[in-house]
This record gives structure tokens, C-alpha cells and sequence, in this order.
């Protein structure tokens, strides 16, 4: 092959190397790069959360029922009416209860005269008996004869004995007669605020003996909470004392603040069998500044406070989502953004359910996907515990991208330059 061949062969070889770089990198200028949003992994407080709803009760107040079946002559209050301890409430007709203890007494009366009888007796046939037995002593009387008044002494000691007792029954139904009548009659257990009010005058009051039948209620007005049920997945993270806003439906211009009083060691269940079924709490909230205007009954919401962090590392909740192991096969983990030891470590670590929590740190255009521990979350962010650190360039958003589109070591092209973290929220888990 002469020369001047060969060194035409060469130059159309350089040639064509030439061109396919420079397509190569004309199809890379024009790949089309995924536009997201960032922001910075910041430090802050963070504070959370979780949320229940129930309703306003006071924290003290008196059922007021009949002992007794009988109808109402006297109600002399009404809803809202103020009474005192020792206030006379409700009287009950006493006709049935008065001729019941009439019946007791001379029944009473009855069984105590021939209890008396009964013991004037034994005294005589005592008395015969000792004659007897002298009688016999001095073998002037048959043994016979001292039997016969032995067996009338045990007789007559048996019946003394029996109209006793037939007299303390008497007596005791006189006692339960008298406590029957003095039940007729109901007095204020407490100063308080007649907050319901069921029955009326002529209305017939069952009794609390048959079923529970409330006349009306006294409530202490002045000590307010809020009872409200919590979800048993979030019970285990609730404590005596922990504090809490309480917002009322009826009142939605003011917060009030309650602290974790009381928590039911037992759980209600409701819907029961069915896909709406819920296993609860009931937590009692005192709430230390309470108004005039709360009403038992109202509609209450409120946020208990279970945990707080300052300085801690967080990002925006939207930051973080999941990814099989498969998916980040071929992910790095960012330079600078893990932990000291990341290098050395396993690059992902999936759940028991298969998935890894990861956030896209940016770094030279490219989205990489970093392995996260979380903590605690506000209603707005997350605590990292590892994995990334203070200062990353993180993609925020958009959710969609996040969740869907975004791979490791995707091209990306930031629509807004990276933007503090923000202040964490507060998250209500319900």
C-alpha cells in the first residue's frame, strides 16, 4: 500500500472518531435533565405531636338519682341554676313509703309483744322445771315428770329465741322503711351549676336499683377537660403530664392549653368484626385556663405534645421515600454527605419490608440516593439521625418527582436555588 494511501485511510479514520464525539456530545448536551427544587438539611427544633378528638366534660360532677321508685312532686331548679351543697333538689311522693314504715312499726310492735310473751313463759317453765327437779331429789316426784318439764324448758327457750329473731327483722324492716322514706327527699351532694336537667315534676323516677335513671347532673364548671380518645398505636407514646392545645369547635378563635391528667389502662373498641374497627384510649385532659363560655359536651381536638428536640438535623417530610434495594443498585453514596464511616459501610440496608428510606442529595447535577435514618417528624419535617449532613443540598421537591420520577444518578436541573430548611412544624399523628 503506498503512502499517500495509507494516510488517507488515517484521515478519514480521525475523521470519523471526530464525529462521533462530537455527536456523543451533542446527544448529551440535548438530553433532557429532570427540573427539581432544593433546599438545605438545617438544624432546629422540632416538635411532635399527636392529635385526638373527643369532647369537653367537667372534671367534677354528681349523677343525682332516685334510691327509690316514686313520682316527682318537687323540682324547684333548673338548667344552669347555681345551687350549694345541702340544697334541697327534688322531693319524691312519700305516701307509699310513709304507710311502709306504718306497716313496719306495728309489725314491730306485733312480733316484740309476743317476743315478750314468749320470754314471760320460758321464765315460768324454768321455774316449774326447778320445782320439779327438787321434787325428784327428794323422790317425790317420778322421773318422768322431770323429762316432761326438761323438754317444755327447751321448747319454750327455743320459741323465746325465735320471736327474737322475729323482732330484729322487724327492726330491720322499720331501719330500711325510715331509710326508704328519708330517700324521697334529695339534697345537693356538692356546690356546683346544674348543667343537665332530664326530668320534670309528675314524671315518675325509676329508681337506681332497676337501671341507671339520672334526674339531672351537678357539675364543678370551674374545672374544665377535655376527655379525648387516642389511637392505640400512639397511646404507648403518651405520659402523665405531657402538655397539650386544645382548640373547641364551638370557641375556634381561642387555644387552650391542658396537660395529660388521667390515661384509661383499658381500651373501648368500636366497630367491632367490620373495617372500621378502632381500639382507643380515653386520655383525660385538665386544661389550666379555661373560659366561662366551655359547655360540657363540646367538640374538642387537640394536639399532645409526646416529644421535642432542639438542634436537630431535619428536612422536609417530602424529602424522604422509599426505594428497593434493587432500584439503588447502582447508587453511591454522595461524597460528603453520609457519615464519616459510610464508605465502609453496607451501601443499603433495606426494611424487614424491603424497602429503603433514602433522600437525593444534588451534587454536580446528578441526584444521588443516600440511605436515611429518621426520627421524630413535625407536621412539615423529619429528624435525620444519619446518613446525611447539616449543610446537603437536598431535592425537595416536587412531590411527584420525588415519589416517581427520580432514580440514582439522574441528571437534574434545579429550579430554585437551595433555600434554608425552614422551621419545624408540628406533626399531628392520628
Amino acid at each position: 500500500m503506498s503512502f499517500s494511501k495509507r494516510k488517507l485511510i488515517i484521515g478519514v479514520a480521525i475523521l470519523v472518531v471526530i464525529a462521533a464525539s462530537v455527536a456523543i456530545l451533542s446527544g448529551r448536551r440535548n438530553e433532557k435533565k429532570t427540573a427539581v427544587q432544593t433546599g438545605v438539611a438545617a438544624r432546629q427544633t422540632i416538635i411532635e405531636k399527636v392529635t385526638a378528638t373527643g369532647r369537653i366534660e367537667p372534671r367534677t360532677r354528681v349523677k343525682i338519682s332516685a334510691d327509690v321508685a316514686a313520682k316527682i312532686t318537687f323540682l324547684d331548679v333548673k338548667e344552669g341554676d347555681w345551687v350549694e351543697a345541702g340544697d334541697l333538689l327534688v322531693r319524691l311522693d312519700r305516701e307509699v313509703h310513709v304507710a311502709t314504715l306504718e306497716q313496719a312499726e306495728a309489725n314491730l310492735r306485733s312480733v316484740m309483744a309476743n317476743a315478750s310473751l314468749a320470754r314471760e313463759t320460758l321464765i315460768k317453765t324454768e321455774t316449774d322445771f326447778e320445782r320439779v327437779k327438787r321434787l325428784v331429789d327428794r323422790n317425790l316426784e317420778s322421773r318422768a315428770a322431770y323429762d316432761q318439764a326438761h323438754s317444755a324448758v327447751q321448747v319454750e327457750k327455743a320459741r323465746s329465741e325465735s320471736a327474737q329473731e322475729l323482732v330484729q327483722q322487724a327492726q330491720a324492716a322499720v331501719k330500711q322503711a325510715k331509710d326508704n322514706l328519708s330517700k324521697t327527699t334529695i339534697y345537693s351532694p356538692m356546690s356546683g351549676t346544674i348543667s343537665t336537667l332530664n326530668k320534670e315534676v309528675g314524671e315518675i323516677a325509676l329508681g337506681s336499683q332497676f337501671q341507671e335513671d339520672v334526674i339531672m347532673i351537678v357539675s364543678d364548671l370551674s374545672q374544665m377537660e377535655a376527655l379525648v380518645d387516642v389511637d392505640e398505636n400512639d397511646i404507648v407514646n403518651i405520659s402523665l403530664g405531657d402538655s397539650a392545645s386544645i382548640e373547641i369547635d364551638a370557641i375556634p378563635d381561642r387555644v387552650f392549653h391542658g396537660i395529660v391528667r388521667e390515661i384509661a389502662s383499658s381500651a373501648t373498641v368500636s366497630g367491632v368484626g367490620s373495617a372500621e374497627q378502632k381500639t382507643e384510649f380515653e386520655v383525660k385532659l385538665a386544661i389550666v385556663d379555661p373560659a366561662p363560655e366551655l359547655r360540657p359536651g363540646m367538640t374538642a381536638s387537640a394536639d399532645i405534645v409526646i416529644e421535642t428536640r432542639d438542634d436537630a438535623l431535619c428536612v422536609p417530610i417530602q424529602c424522604i421515600t422509599v426505594r428497593t434495594p434493587d432500584q439503588l443498585e447502582k447508587a453511591v453514596p454522595a461524597k460528603g454527605a453520609g457519615t464519616a464511616d459510610s464508605a465502609s459501610a453496607p451501601l443499603y440496608t433495606p426494611d424487614k419490608d424491603g424497602f429503603v428510606p433514602v433522600i437525593f442529595v444534588v451534587e454536580n447535577g446528578t441526584a444521588k440516593a443516600v440511605q436515611v435514618a429518621t426520627g421524630i417528624q413535625s407536621d412539615t419535617h423529619i429528624e435525620i439521625l444519619s446518613g446525611i449532613s447539616e449543610g446537603a443540598v437536598i431535592v425537595t421537591g416536587s412531590y411527584r418527582v420525588i415519589s416517581q420520577t427520580l432514580r440514582n444518578d439522574m441528571a437534574v436541573t434545579i429550579e430554585k436555588q437551595p433555600q434554608d430548611g425552614g422551621n419545624g412544624g408540628d406533626q399531628s399523628r392520628s
